[in-house]
């Protein structure tokens, strides 16, 4: 009954956190691609190709269903490998849809035309190939309406908090902030679109300053998959046990690991 986590290094360690705490009962496969992060300067299609073959290895650990808790892989590979790519008995699911559904106030599975929402400004963090997507504007555009929408790519931030250098993560922060406040002064949401953010959500919060709502991924995707899965029991996998997968040195990737959940993590090769 295992479900697949893949992430391009430590970030989707965030959404596993909380996926645990929501469904203690589900064994978790994940496999951190830490031997080619960061993705968020990478090309689409060398996204695609490396988001496939982590996938194909998760569906190995018998997990038929794969959560991609990368929100670059997400937004470059994942429609495509929906439309091209998925057989019909597995399924590949990404983290801007239930973000998406908590910032427009939707149910899950809620597929009716685009109307007005309450929030009307919103700040975008994410990586650069990320933002050059617009993928998140255009899964925003299938809900509502009259939402604008400013995105700001957050270069260095992912490869601060990997190599666990907080002191210049927070610098970043307050940088990335500070530029799109220049473009949008008041905000009234921002969108951490990289999970590897929430470790600095704390940080964005004070940038951001009072009033400005910060939707973070985490919490919001693990109910998502509760729900999915309360719909679709059948797509739990047939593996029986959970692990910690990397394609990097699986000592120092444990070491960096434990920052993101707190305790101690034994990775294997993959």
């Amino acid at each position: 009954m295992a479900v697949g986590v893949f992430d391009s290094g430590l970030g989707g360690l965030t959404v596993l956190g909380a996926l645990l705490q929501r469904l203690p009962e589900v064994p978790f496969v994940y496999l951190g691609d830490n031997a080619h992060t960061p993705y968020g300067t990478r090309e689409p299609d060398d996204i695609f190709h490396l988001t496939c073959a982590g996938v194909e290895r998760l569906w190995a650990e018998g997990c038929d269903l794969v959560i991609l808790a990368c929100n670059t892989a997400s937004a470059a590979a994942l429609r495509r490998m929906q439309e091209s790519w998925v057989p019909p008995h597995k399924r590949v699911l990404g983290v801007f849809v239930p973000l998406i559904e908590a910032l427009t106030e939707r149910q899950w599975g809620d597929n009716s035309p685009p109307r007005e929402v309450a929030v009307k400004h919103v700040a975008l963090f994410a990586t650069p190939t990320t933002v050059s997507s617009r993928a998140f504007q255009r899964e925003l555009a299938f809900r509502a309406i009259g939402v604008d929408v400013e995105a700001q790519p957050c270069g260095g931030l992912v490869d601060a908090i990997e190599d666990g250098d907080m002191i210049l993560a927070e610098a970043l922060v307050h940088s990335h902030v500070e530029a799109l406040k220049r473009r949008m002064p008041r905000p009234e949401a921002a969108v951490l679109g990289c999970t590897h953010y929430p470790l600095m959500e704390a940080a964005f919060a004070e940038a951001l300053g009072p009033g400005v709502r910060v939707f973070s991924q985490p919490g919001i995707v693990a109910e998502s998959l509760a729900n999915y899965l309360a719909r679709r029991p059948e797509m739990l996998g047939p593996g029986a046990e959970g692990a910690f997968l990397t394609t990097g040195d699986p000592r120092r990737v444990g070491q960096r690991a434990t920052q993101f959940l707190r305790r101690g993590v034994s990775f294997a090769a993959a």
